[in-house]
């Protein structure tokens, strides 16, 4: 069975954006413009994160949230087409959890995004399929990932943590209930911690 990860971008105190998340600030309040306070480091010092950075993508295939895809609720914008333009980092199925409808989306560099309305397993499954003997991942946000800790289904974790406070917003692990982590790795630099957790 493909094995399920996730890379997250989080504060010291936990959260993966602030509040008041929009089409002008994706990451919501309170972490810099266009999240920039969460994710410096991966454009300020690639060459020195590129393990890490390879491994954001590196999938078969991925599942993310409504609120990772688009700043909208409720019925969608068809204009929309994501936060990445015509060619998404991706470059493999993505699976959107939503509860709307909608039909796929074929993106340039072999990005297609599906929309799922039968909830986070049902997704998950659907991934599992896709991604052939390649891994699947979780890319958030906090709330989706949240879903999938509390069923068991991550089995690697990848949280990069920035020297930020945050204070309020989406915060990992809210609704998890207890968990038991193994660490398998760190890499401390001064511009974000790298850790990676496994289940106990």
């Amino acid at each position: 069975m493909n094995r399920v990860t996730c890379d997250l971008s989080i504060s010291l105190d936990g959260f993966a954006a602030g509040t008041g998340q929009r089409l002008d600030a994706p990451f919501g309040d309170g972490v810099g413009d266009d999240g920039h306070d969460l994710h410096r480091w991966m454009f300020a010092e690639p060459e020195q994160h590129a393990e890490e950075l390879a491994g954001v993508t590196a999938a078969g295939a991925y599942v993310m949230g409504r609120n990772m895809f688009s700043p909208g609720r409720g019925e969608w914008d068809l204009s929309w087409t994501g936060w990445w333009g015509p060619n998404p980092p991706y470059h493999g199925p993505v699976f959107v959890l939503t509860h709307h409808e909608r039909a796929s989306i074929e993106m340039e560099g072999g990005t297609t995004f599906h929309f799922v309305t039968d909830g986070p397993e049902a997704a998950l499954e659907r991934a599992r399929e896709a991604a052939g003997d390649k891994h699947v991942a979780i890319t958030g946000g906090a709330a989706t990932v949240n879903q999938y800790l509390a069923a068991g289904q991550i089995d690697e974790l990848r949280l990069h943590v920035t020297p930020v406070v945050v204070g309020q917003g989406e915060r990992l692990f809210t609704g998890v209930g207890h968990k038991a982590l193994r660490l398998i790795s760190s890499r401390c630099t001064p511009m974000v911690n790298h850790l990676t957790y496994g289940n106990a």
